[in-house]
C-alpha cells in the first residue's frame, strides 16, 4: 500500500509496504537538477552529488562507506537535468542505520574546502572520459541543438571552466537554497511501517524549514538544425532528434508506443531494417525523453562513415511513413504487452519502487497507480497513436553527429531538419 504525508517542515514522504521482502530502500529526491543552475553554477548539482558522501561534521566518509559495506548496504546517487537522487537499498533489519546515514549527508554536509578541491579532479576526469567517448558525446551535441542557449542543452557535468571556478562557499549556497524540505522527496520502500517511517525521518530533519521547487523556464529558441563534430573515429556516430511533448501532455502514452514501434525493440522498425536486414549498425535505438515543460524523442546509431547517407536515409523514411501512415493493429499489441511488462517488472524489488515513488510524488506530485497507467495504455487507439505520430514527423528535428564527417555532407532538405 502506498501511502503519502506532507510534514510540517514541507518534506514529501511516501511509502510503499512490502511485507514479502526482506530489504528496505531509501531514497530522498532533490527537485533540483542541472537545468535549474546559472552558466556559472553549471555542474553544482553534480558537484554536490559527489561532495555529500564526503562525510559530515560527525561522519568521515570511510566512516560512511565502513558502515555501509558492513551491513552489505548498495550505497549510490545520480543526477539529471531536473533532478538529483541519494539512495541507500539494505537489510530491512537496518533501515535505522540507513536513515540515519543519509540523513545526515542531506542536512549536515561538512562541504569541505579540501573535499571540494579533492573532487574537482575527479570530476574532471569524468568530463575527459564522457568526452573520450563518441556516443556520449554525441548524445551531449544532440541535447545542445535541440535546447540552444538552455540549461536543458548543457552537459549535466559542466564545462571544465565552470568545475575549475566552482568555490566552497558558491557550492554551499547552491546547496543551502536547493536542498531545502520543501523541494524534496522521500521515497521509502520495502518491510516498513508507513507511521515509523514518517515519525523518523519528522525527527531526522530536525530544524530544517520551507524551499520551494525552481522557478524554470521553458525553451523558447528554434532548434539547431545540424551539429556537427569531426573526429577520427572509426565510426559516425549519429543522433537525429525531434521535439515533443511534456511528461504529463495527454500524448505522453501514445509517444510511448511510437517510440517502441520505431526504435525501442527487438522487432521495432529501425532494428530489423537497419540491423537485421541491411546490416548497417550493430546496435540503432531510440528514446522519449520527457521534462517538465518540454520534451524529445532520439534515434541513435554508429556506422561506418561511407554508410551514414543510407543509414540516415531509412531513419527519415521511417519516421515519415510513421506521420503518414501510423502503426498497425499488430505493432500496437506488440508495443502494448511490452510496455506492460516493463511497467511491471520494474516494480519487483524495493530499489525499483522506491524508485517509482520518489519520481512520481516529486515530478508528477503523486505515484501513478499502475493499474490506471496499464489502463491507459491498453485503451490506446491506433488514431491517438496516429496523431501522436503525424505530431512528431512535422516537428522540428536536429542531426547531431561525431566522426569522420562534414557538415556539407548533409542533404538538411531531405533530412527536414529545423
Amino acid at each position: 500500500m502506498i501511502r503519502h504525508v506532507a510534514l510540517a517542515s514541507g518534506l514529501s514522504v511516501v511509502t510503499e509496504d512490502m511485507p514479502e521482502a526482506r530489504s528496505v530502500s531509501i531514497g530522498f529526491w532533490v527537485g533540483t537538477g542541472s537545468r535549474d543552475e546559472s552558466e556559472v553554477e553549471a555542474g553544482s548539482s553534480h558537484c554536490l552529488e559527489h561532495l555529500l558522501f564526503k562525510g559530515t561534521d560527525s561522519r568521515s566518509a570511510s566512516g560512511i562507506a565502513e558502515a555501509v559495506d558492513e551491513v552489505g548496504g548498495d550505497f549510490n546517487a545520480f543526477t539529471t537535468k531536473e533532478y538529483t537522487a541519494f539512495y541507500i537499498r539494505l537489510l530491512a533489519e537496518h533501515f535505522s542505520l540507513g536513515l540515519d546515514i543519509l540523513s545526515d549527508i542531506m542536512w549536515r554536509p561538512a562541504l569541505r574546502v579540501e573535499d571540494l578541491d579533492a573532487e574537482r579532479h575527479v570530476i574532471m576526469d569524468e568530463i575527459l572520459m564522457h568526452a573520450d567517448e563518441p556516443s556520449d558525446e554525441v548524445a551531449e551535441l544532440s541535447s545542445e541543438g535541440l535546447f540552444p542557449r538552455h540549461p536543458l542543452g548543457r552537459d549535466v557535468l559542466g564545462t571544465e571552466s565552470s568545475v575549475a571556478a566552482m568555490t566552497a562557499d558558491g557550492i554551499r549556497a547552491f546547496f543551502e537554497h536547493h536542498y531545502r524540505p520543501a523541494n524534496m522527496v522521500v521515497a521509502v520502500a520495502g518491510l516498513i511501517d508507513h507511521g515509523e517511517v514518517a515519525d523518523a525521518v519528522t525527527r531526522a530533519t530536525g530544524d530544517g524549514l520551507g524551499g520551494h521547487a525552481p522557478v524554470r523556464m521553458a525553451p523558447v529558441e528554434p532548434v539547431e538544425p545540424l551539429m556537427v563534430r569531426r573526429r577520427s573515429t572509426e565510426q559516425a556516430h549519429l543522433v537525429l532528434s525531434a521535439r515533443s511533448v511534456p511528461r504529463n501532455h495527454p500524448q505522453r502514452y501514445a509517444l510511448a508506443v511510437v517510440n517502441h514501434v520505431l526504435g525501442g525493440g527487438l522487432s521495432s522498425r529501425l532494428f530489423q531494417e537497419i540491423r537485421e536486414r541491411r546490416g548497417l549498425a550493430y546496435s540503432v535505438w531510440s528514446e522519449r525523453v520527457a521534462y517538465e515543460d518540454t520534451g524529445f524523442l532520439s534515434v541513435g546509431l554508429g556506422t561506418a562513415p561511407e554508410h551514414v547517407d543510407e543509414a540516415l536515409s531509412v531513419v527519415t523514411d521511417e519516421l515519415d511513413r510513421l506521420g503518414a501512415d501510423g502503426i498497425t493493429e499488430r505493432e500496437l499489441a506488440i508495443a502494448r504487452g511490452n510496455l506492460r511488462a516493463e511497467t511491471l517488472l520494474a516494480s519487483e524489488d524495493s530499489g525499483a519502487r522506491m524508485s517509482r515513488l520518489g519520481a512520481g510524488q516529486l515530478l508528477h506530485g503523486e505515484v501513478p497507480d499502475i493499474d490506471e497507467v496499464l489502463g491507459r495504455i491498453e485503451s490506446l487507439t491506433l488514431e491517438e497513436v496516429a496523431t501522436a505520430a503525424s505530431d512528431l514527423a512535422s516537428a522540428p528535428r536536429t542531426l547531431a553527429a561525431v566522426g569522420p564527417v562534414r557538415s556539407g555532407q548533409f542533404d538538411t532538405t531531405r533530412l527536414r531538419l529545423g
